[in-house]
């Protein structure tokens, strides 16, 4: 048997048996082996049984949850791509719709252009018809003022010269003969 030690106190403290630790006591080592290898066995079947499905149940759920987000995605792409074709197609729908009512406003002007000039060209045409004619009524008018002159100069001609009166008649006929 071991002596028991002192301490600083002076209190005695009994001392171990054997003073190896035993795990690295060379006698109980097949058995340590035997027991470890039954540790590791049974925490592998444990860890297989509950940690395999757990980890299972957790990829395959977070590969559902990856395959319905892929399949969301492929649902919003499709969306957006309808979205975009509907949009494209309103568009040209517009596009056609403003070409032809800028069409139709071109003729329109384009007609109210023509009867504005119509108006006009009727208009001046009318204008120049009417000053036509007063200037065929004044240059009747000029003629008959310068025959009338030309008969009073003949008449104040003749006179002058000769003495003799000349009726208006005569003087007009012999300015009508020139």
């Amino acid at each position: 048997m071991a002596e028991p030690a002192q301490t600083a106190t002076g209190t005695t403290v009994p001392a171990h048996k054997g003073g190896e630790f035993p795990p690295f006591k060379t006698e109980t080592y097949p058995a340590q082996l035997f027991w470890l290898t039954i540790t590791f066995v049974v925490l592998l079947l444990v860890m297989w049984r509950l940690g395999v499905k757990r980890l299972g149940g957790a990829i395959g759920e977070r590969k559902g949850r990856i395959d319905s987000d892929l399949e969301a995605a492929e649902a919003h792409r499709k969306s957006a791509e309808q979205a975009s074709a509907d949009y494209e197609a309103a568009l040209a729908a517009a596009r056609n719709r403003a070409h032809g009512l800028a069409g139709d406003n071109h003729k329109r002007i384009q007609d109210e252009i023509n009867a504005a000039k119509a108006k006009a060209e009727a208009e001046a045409q009318d204008a120049q018809a009417k000053a036509e004619a007063r200037i065929a009524q004044l240059r009747d008018e000029a003629k008959g003022h310068v025959t009338n002159a030309a008969r009073d100069a003949a008449m104040a001609i003749v006179t002058r010269l000769t003495g003799d009166t000349v009726p208006a008649d005569e003087a007009a006929q012999a300015v009508a003969e020139r």
